[in-house]
């Protein structure tokens, strides 16, 4: 299994990136795949995820309404669509894949950099 992050970068408040989650080695519909984050000096949160069986989705309440989850199954990847970032959203973002509820026991990626300057 392996999932390779992509889209990172600088941008200004108020700007847009989409992460791009790339997954191989899979059977992509048996797994949910989610985006968290890591700020530095904070504890890794989640930020959206969506099952790549049926479509369903799920957001925090930091991403709901400016964040945007999409799978593409032609190309085994996730992405994040991220809208109106804030200072505040910067930091390391990761995707992972996992059968069951915990995340922790799930593939991870390496993470790409978001910097959103004020």
């Amino acid at each position: 299994v392996q999932l390779v992050e992509s889209g990172g970068g600088l941008v200004q408040a108020g700007g847009s990136l989409r992460l791009s989650c790339a997954a191989s080695g899979f059977t992509f519909d048996d797994y949910a795949i989610g985006w968290f984050r890591q700020a530095p000096g904070k504890e890794r949160e989640g930020v959206s995820c969506i099952s790549s069986g049926d479509g369903s989705t799920y957001y925090t309440d930091s991403a709901r309404g400016r964040f945007t989850i999409t799978s593409d199954k032609s190309k085994n990847t996730v992405y994040l669509q991220m809208n109106s970032l804030k200072p505040e959203d910067t930091a390391i973002y990761y995707c992972a894949a996992t059968t069951t509820t915990n995340w922790a026991r799930g593939a991870w990626g390496q993470g790409t950099q978001v910097t959103v300057s004020s």
